[in-house]
């Protein structure tokens, strides 16, 4: 964080020093595209979709805390609006909000149980070692034409993952991705159980497997970097990682990861 402020503060001094009126004329496309968004909510007041798009404006812009008040807004004036319950943990759970994330799925479950809402709050009850998780997971798979027995399955992997019993959770991914080959997330879950078990060479054959079915599957190159790191084998960790960072440029984990594998190959 101080490095990015860093960078930010010097790119600022460089443009002032350059050229002030440049700095100002940058600025002024974003604000003059809140003031268009603004402007068509006070000629729309009811409209949500007006709503939808201001508070996607300041998602796309990291301003999370405009984003939920925004979503307030329309909350306030239709408290039964499931919807906006559903954007409002989303941005919570996208600003690291785990907690509040979870309060808006329920709520929004509450008003409309909805397959995608049961689902989300699935997930994050499994991350956070809620057993709900398998309670929901059940729900899902008993309900008709839900047609959800994948992510229902997914979700009890998870929460075996997250409590510990990564073997249980392996089953559950490998049966995921027997019901679809093409499950990503049932990949990358199913090598990072085999990799929290010190099984490097088979996580590595699962991520091998991933990028078979997808080539532009960044997070299985970076968990290729990882798993070749314990093996001993740095320029092989340092190629996956590369190919992360082609596909996906602001992949923070494996820039780390890179940095870190250079700098101690550098040392010896």
């Amino acid at each position: 964080m101080t490095k990015l402020i860093f960078y930010s503060i010097c790119a600022i001094v460089l443009t002032i020093t350059s050229c002030n009126n440049t700095t100002v004329e940058s600025a002024h496309p974003i604000a003059e595209q809140e003031k268009e968004l603004r402007d068509i909510v006070s000629h729309f007041p009811d409209s949500t979709l007006a709503r939808e798009n201001l508070i996607q404006y300041f998602r796309e812009n990291g301003n999370y805390g405009q984003a939920i008040n925004e979503t307030e807004i329309t909350l306030q004036k239709d408290s039964l609006n499931d919807r906006f319950q559903d954007i409002k943990a989303t941005l919570y759970f996208e600003n690291g909000d785990t907690i509040q994330a979870i309060q808006c799925f329920e709520k929004a479950i509450l008003i409309h149980p909805k397959t995608v809402y049961i689902i989300s709050l699935g997930s994050l009850y499994a991350q956070t070692k809620n057993p709900r998780a398998l309670t929901l997971a059940d729900a899902l798979l008993a309900a008709t034409g839900a047609n959800a027995q994948q992510q229902a399955i997914f979700i009890k992997g998870l929460y075996f993952s997250y409590t510990g019993d990564k073997r249980k959770a392996i089953g559950y991914f490998n049966n995921c991705l027997q019901l679809d080959y093409r499950n990503m997330m049932a990949y990358r879950e199913k090598a990072i159980c085999l990799f929290d078990l010190a099984q490097y060479e088979l996580a590595l054959d699962v991520m091998k497997n991933a990028v078979t079915v997808q080539k532009t599957f960044d997070e299985a190159y970076y968990w290729m970097g990882r798993c070749y790191e314990k093996l001993g084998k740095r320029k092989e960790a340092i190629e996956n990682y590369e190919l992360a960072l082609q596909i996906d440029t602001n992949y923070l984990e494996a820039k780390d990861a890179l940095k870190r594998c250079i700098n101690t190959q550098i040392e010896k």
